[in-house]
């Protein structure tokens, strides 16, 4: 496995790393564990949040470096790198002044005697990480974990080595001990023994549902916990009684928001017949006012998908869903380009027969759908082997609550795209994966929930 930053907007190879060999693995594994059994990892958490207030300073203060090098290696639009570098500061910061309080001991009335529950760490853990938000995805399983006391080991996407070394050297710049968090350019072969140690006590994985299939039976066969956020086909659902400029204008924004490469992203609109045209209409000339263009420019607002396969992926994908009777409503093209680009495109008259049907799209591909009322429009949001995030617009808030009451997923936003922040759980059911991260919820993931018990007799 080739870890390297290649430039998605030309395809320019800008630096190879050196993958880390066995013995630096077992090195840092040693590391980590001889840093879980001491005082730092168990002993009072006082001393381990000054750590993360430092990172989040940290973090703000080289946003633009930090930012820049996101775009570079992954081609992600400057402002909403300069966005994901800010959250990942929020989110450090959260933990910084609410682990205390998660992590608080929780008592329970009980006949048998004076009973409370603590929260303690597990050991080591073993993080798999996707490429498309690459310091949100290690800060969501970093901060409450080293707030926990368990040391993370990482193996972050090949694609975005820059990133990974840059993450690490910020823990490090903040104080935290050696073994608190170690990067590792290593491959799946690697992780899997890794994951089989017994110095390891937890896995935490986004990524595919492919992915998340493999590392959660190595992590199951040792039986170990396991959380998973891996893929979505989100639905946007489009109410007759909604603000259809709004809903368009924010759809766009949900479809299109890191090129499409979000697991969250509006992937299927579910569109009521009465407004279908008019909204499609919207949505297309939006579509249309897509500028692409090197992410580094302020003027951008559609940048390269983050490599060359992902690129030939998606082709393929809308080839097929066309080929198998999908009408290619707007878009489909590739522009000749140095860069990784892909035009934004809708698709329409997609039969559940049809691949692209229960197909996760990577990348700016919107599927539309027409429904004849709401019962209609839960039995398609509900028809999918995904349930991570989804949106519902409606004038009638009430009718909203309703509906996202009813749809199998783990988020839904009512006149809003999926979104995210530090207070709130993060996390899906059916293939999308299991557990869940940031909130109160994601630091309990992996702690010891610890029943105590003193008999009154």
């Amino acid at each position: 496995m080739a870890y390297q930053t290649i430039n998605p907007f030309n395809n320019q190879l800008i630096k190879a790393y050196t993958p880390h060999s066995d013995q630096q693995i077992e090195q840092a594994l040693a590391q980590a564990d001889a840093l879980y059994h001491s005082t730092w990892a168990k002993g009072d958490i006082e001393q381990r949040l000054p750590v993360l207030h430092k990172l989040a300073d940290l973090i703000d203060s080289r946003q633009e470096a930090l930012a820049k090098i996101a775009s570079v290696e992954m081609g992600k639009l400057i402002k909403q790198s300069r966005g994901e570098v800010a959250l990942c500061a929020q989110i450090a910061r959260y933990y910084a002044e609410h682990a205390k309080q998660f992590l608080a001991p929780v008592r329970y009335d009980s006949s048998l005697g004076e009973a409370w529950v603590e929260h303690h760490p597990i050991g080591v853990l073993m993080a798999v990480e996707p490429w498309n938000f690459p310091y949100y995805q290690l800060m969501r399983v970093l901060a409450p974990n080293l707030a926990a006391g368990n040391p993370v080991m990482v193996k972050h996407a090949s694609i975005v080595p820059n990133c990974a070394v840059a993450f690490e050297q910020l823990l490090l710049d903040a104080g935290a001990p050696q073994g608190a968090y170690t990067n590792l350019f290593i491959s799946a072969d690697q992780v899997a023994n890794i994951i089989a140690d017994p110095r390891v006590q937890g896995v935490a994985l986004t990524g595919s549902e492919k992915a998340g299939s493999i590392v959660a039976a190595q992590a199951a066969k040792k039986l170990k916990k396991a959380t998973l956020e891996l893929g979505g086909n989100d639905v946007f659902v489009v109410l007759d009684d909604c603000d259809l400029d709004r809903a368009a204008t924010v759809g766009a924004q949900a479809r299109l928001n890191n090129a499409g490469q979000v697991c969250t992203a509006a992937k299927r609109f579910i569109v009521h017949q009465q407004v279908a045209e008019a909204f499609l209409q919207k949505l297309t000339a939006r579509f249309r006012a897509v500028t692409l263009g090197d992410p580094l420019d302020e003027a951008t607002t559609l940048g390269p998908l983050s490599s060359t396969s992902a690129l030939d992926g998606l082709i393929a994908q809308v080839k097929n869903a066309v080929d198998h009777g999908a009408t290619l409503h707007y878009g489909g093209e590739a522009p000749q380009h140095d860069g990784n680009f892909f035009q934004p495109t809708i698709l329409t008259n997609i039969s559940r027969e049809n691949p692209a049907y229960f197909e996760e799209f990577f990348g700016p591909v919107a599927q539309v759908y027409v429904v004849q009322d709401d019962d209609h429009a839960v039995q398609l949001a509900n028809d999918s082997h995904y349930g991570l995030g989804g949106a519902i617009f409606s004038g009638d808030i009430e009718r909203a609550k309703r509906l996202a009451s009813r749809i199998e997923t783990g988020m839904v936003y009512i006149n809003s795209l999926t979104d995210t922040a530090p207070e709130l759980p993060f996390g899906g059911v059916k293939r999308s994966g299991f557990g869940r991260e940031l909130s109160d919820l994601g630091i309990k993931e992996f702690v010891n929930q610890k029943l105590v018990v003193v008999s009154r007799h």
